[in-house]
Formats: structure tokens, C-alpha cells, sequence
């Protein structure tokens, strides 16, 4: 009996660090690179705004202030089975 090689997929989420806090955000969305993307040319702009997000994982709903946003990045991590 032949065993298979066990089945891994790659999950990718959307990392927000947020100013005075030691810890990071992770958002599950449905398009992290599209996401990601966004948020890089709203922390370009001169003026603060207000970012309003919905997810996928434990988080629901997210609103943070651009102003707030230090840098953002994408995760990947395996998953098996």
C-alpha cells in the first residue's frame, strides 16, 4: 500500500504594523497582493485617511487610520492536509 505525499497549499495574509504597537495585525482577504498594493499608495499620500477593511479570519471588520500604518506585508504559510 502506497502512501501519498500529503497535501499542502499556501495560505497568504495581509501583515499591517501598526505605530506603538509591538505586535501586528494579520488580515485574511481575498486578494492579499491586490490589498497589499492599495495600501502602499494610500501611505504614499500627503493626507491621513481612514482604511476600512473586511476579512476572512478571526478579525471580521478592520477601520485603522493610514497615519497609523508604519509598513505592510504579505505572509505566506503552509498548510498540510
Amino acid at each position: 500500500m502506497a502512501q501519498g505525499q500529503p497535501q499542502r497549499r499556501v495560505r497568504k495574509s495581509l501583515v499591517i504594523f501598526l505605530k506603538g504597537s509591538s505586535t501586528p495585525v494579520a488580515l485574511y482577504v481575498t486578494d492579499p497582493e491586490a490589498d497589499y498594493r492599495e495600501l502602499q499608495a494610500i501611505l504614499k499620500m500627503p493626507t491621513a485617511r481612514v482604511i476600512e477593511k473586511e476579512t476572512m479570519g478571526p478579525i471580521k471588520r478592520i477601520s485603522l487610520p493610514s497615519n497609523q500604518i508604519t509598513a505592510v506585508a504579505i505572509q505566506e504559510e503552509i498548510i498540510q492536509g
